[in-house]
């Protein structure tokens, strides 16, 4: 007889859990200890006219999970699932942004197209313009949570942490963008501070060559977390009723 796959627990013993299928691992979760943290999907990131399409990116792929996500989320929402969502920028003055002492002045793209391009100045990344708002698809709903953050990783100067233990959530199931740069920054500070990490392989979106989506995917499965999919997402936790 095959031997089962294996399957490393996270609920409470007695827990209304459910088994999400992922590599290298099955996980058995308690949706009420579990969030979907969505990254950075705002208009700098997907939209064309965003910061990443007048930098130079190739966001022709961003707009496939959009839907995706869309589908994880009320997934989600309906399982009784937190919703938490992360908006990546500044101040208008950009004064979180760092100076020239802050690695971030000099290796954000988005600052560096403003001092290559001066008549955007302002516009990318700005708390209250366009560029920082969520695309409207993935607009908020009530008892979901929108935070702020300042850097690539969402633990960094956020209230991340704090919301989630005080909500007794240490599972995490990543969508968004970028899978190399934001999500995987995320997860990782996640993995140091004793959250389950998991990364929806196919409603997260890239930087750079496709290559950067395999190389974040094998770090994540083989170091860091665990790699599902938005079938397998949306197949075990449309099982969970909502309390």
């Amino acid at each position: 007889m095959a031997e089962a796959d294996p399957i490393i627990s996270t609920a409470a013993e007695g827990a209304a859990a459910v088994t999400l299928p992922a590599r290298p691992e099955g996980l058995r979760l308690d949706p009420k200890q579990t969030a979907v943290v969505v990254i950075d999907m705002q208009n700098a990131y997907a939209s064309e006219g965003g910061y990443v399409d007048l930098a130079g990116f190739d966001i022709s792929g961003a707009a496939g999970v959009i839907g995706k996500i869309g589908t994880v989320l009320q997934t989600a929402r309906d399982a009784g699932v937190q919703v938490i969502y992360l908006q990546n920028g500044w101040d208008k003055d950009y004064v979180e942004a760092g100076g020239p002492g802050s690695p971030n002045w000099h290796k954000s793209n988005a600052l560096k197209t403003m001092r290559t391009r001066p008549e955007l100045s302002g516009q990318l990344l700005a708390r209250g313009g366009w560029d920082y708002e969520l695309v409207d698809a993935l607009k908020p709903q009530p008892g979901d949570i929108t935070l702020h953050k300042t850097r690539y990783s969402a633990f960094f100067n956020s209230q991340l942490d704090s919301t989630l233990r005080a909500r007794g959530i240490r599972n995490i199931v990543f969508v968004g963008i970028a899978t190399n740069v934001c999500v995987e920054s995320t997860l990782r500070d996640g993995f140091h501070l004793e959250y389950f990490g998991v990364m929806l392989e196919d409603a997260t979106h890239h930087l750079g060559p496709e290559a950067m989506q395999q190389a974040t995917v094998y770090n994540v499965e083989k170091f860091f977390g665990w790699v599902s999919t938005v079938a397998d997402f949306c197949g075990s936790f449309g099982q969970s009723p909502k309390e």
